[in-house]
């Protein structure tokens, strides 16, 4: 028998059961996790803003925030406040003069039209003051994530921060302006031999797909939208890579209003055959909420359970994961849903109902649930038969895979501790003061002692 914690017509909760109400339950029967999860936020993130009518809202990470201190999640984790991306990170990626772009745009200065052509700049992608400050936040974090996975601190790194898979080389891409996953998949694969990019967004992930297209040591797979003139128009099942790439780039590309039951079974069936035979020694899990029913600019029909669900399978395979955000457009729900899936890589259940001392608590009204209604906007137009012929296309593909490819590894390259030029001097510094004062020590005991044979 359960004990009400909610009140109703019958039963009213006093302050005492109130207050010792708990909002998170172990799934687990010691209360202990064997998975060390690591949660990587810089709130100065959630502080930037795009423009009034445009559709990503950073605030959305502060939402966030508030909902995982809320339901208490800080005590089943490592927290770090991660430092930005250095401009020497960004150019493992991305091309100087676009970098260098992104540090002088403002909007206070006149552009000409064919720089903001070169660039990409316009409605989807504007010039917004500390665009660049943004982009290092949210990529350093992600850095700081794969980081914490090289050197074994973590099993799990989260950055809902993240996830911004559109960005190219050399230019801004539908809200993304740079890579932090294709960044931090290059950093995974300086000791990891292969890793595997999964995508469940709502739109396809061109701009990672795209970076490593002819290589076997990344396997990207994406779950989306398409129909050849949806954002970004890629993500054909055909698109299956180049060269040595052939066949480790894999789409799934899907119709509007697809209901949970029909997008988890996919999931599954076409994850665990992938898995297994690429064998992957990390995982990078994009997770954009744009794919729930109900957001602002999407057209499926997920809950979030179905969504979270997806995450839990992936976590299931026990193999490292970097785990970030991406798309999402309707703040309220996005903040639930990255909650949630933190409580899931945590081995949690959370309760229900919002804690009402949220200090945004006013933003998940008027049922203050984490588990709002969100399928059933949109006719599911996947029948059975098209998702069953995609399916079956995806495992033909994999049929070609005939073992897990493999590099060697001669020795670790450098630059995984994350240290900046001035920390390394500043600790190279610290160093030297202390085998000085280490020195002098050894001078004074040395005549101490002549001091007292005498």
């Amino acid at each position: 028998m359960s004990i009400p914690t909610s009140e109703s017509e019958t039963f009213t909760v006093d302050k005492k059961t109130e207050e010792n109400t708990p909002v998170y339950y172990d799934k687990s029967s010691n209360g202990k996790s064997r998975t060390n999860v690591s949660y990587h936020y810089n709130p100065e993130a959630s502080r930037y803003h795009y423009g009034t009518l445009h559709p990503m809202k950073p605030f959305r990470l502060m939402l966030t925030d508030h909902l995982v201190i809320s339901y208490k999640l800080y005590e089943k984790m490592d927290l770090y406040t991660p430092r930005r991306a250095t401009k020497e990170e960004l150019l493992e990626f991305h091309a100087e003069d676009y970098v260098n772009f992104l540090q002088t745009a403002s909007p206070h200065t006149k552009l000409s039209d064919q720089v903001l052509a070169q660039f990409n700049i316009g409605d989807d992608c504007p010039i917004f003051d500390g665009m660049y400050d943004y982009s290092t936040i949210y990529a350093g974090a992600s850095l700081d994530a794969t980081r914490k996975l090289i050197s074994g601190m973590s099993d799990i790194a989260i950055n809902w921060s993240g996830g911004l898979h559109h960005a190219k080389k050399y230019e801004p891409s539908g809200f993304c302006y740079v890579n932090d996953i294709v960044l931090s998949i290059i950093n995974l694969l300086r000791v990891h031999p292969r890793v595997m990019y999964i995508d469940i967004d709502l739109h396809h992930g061109d701009g990672v797909q795209e970076a490593f297209y002819t290589t076997d040591r990344v396997m990207t797979v994406s779950f989306h939208k398409y129909n050849g003139e949806f954002f970004p128009g890629t993500g054909s099942v055909d698109e299956v890579g180049l060269g040595k790439g052939k066949n480790y780039a894999i789409n799934v590309p899907l119709r509007d209003g697809i209901d949970d039951e029909s997008y988890t079974r996919l999931f599954k069936s076409i994850m665990e055959p992938l898995i297994t035979k690429f064998q992957p020694t990390c995982i990078v899990q994009q997770c954009g909420a744009d794919s729930l029913g109900y957001d602002r600019l999407g057209c499926f029909n997920l809950n979030i359970r179905a969504h979270g669900d997806c995450v839990n399978f992936i976590k299931s395979f026990g193999i490292p994961m970097l785990v970030v955000g991406g798309g999402g457009y309707t703040p309220r729900n996005v903040s639930r849903l990255w909650c949630y899936e933190t409580s899931v890589l945590n081995d949690v259940n959370l309760d229900p109902k919002i804690p009402n001392y949220l200090a945004t608590y006013d933003w998940f009204g008027p049922d203050y649930s984490l588990h709002p209604q969100l399928d059933g906007r949109i006719d599911n137009k996947n029948s059975k038969k098209y998702l069953e012929s995609v399916k079956q296309e995806i495992l033909e593909q994999i049929r070609y895979l005939n073992h897990a490819p493999s590099v060697q590894m001669q020795e670790i390259p450098p630059d995984i501790t994350g240290l900046t030029e001035d920390e390394e001097q500043l600790i190279k510094e610290l160093n030297e003061e202390s085998d000085f004062q280490r020195a002098t020590q050894k001078v004074k005991d040395e005549a101490r002692d002549t001091e007292i044979m005498a």
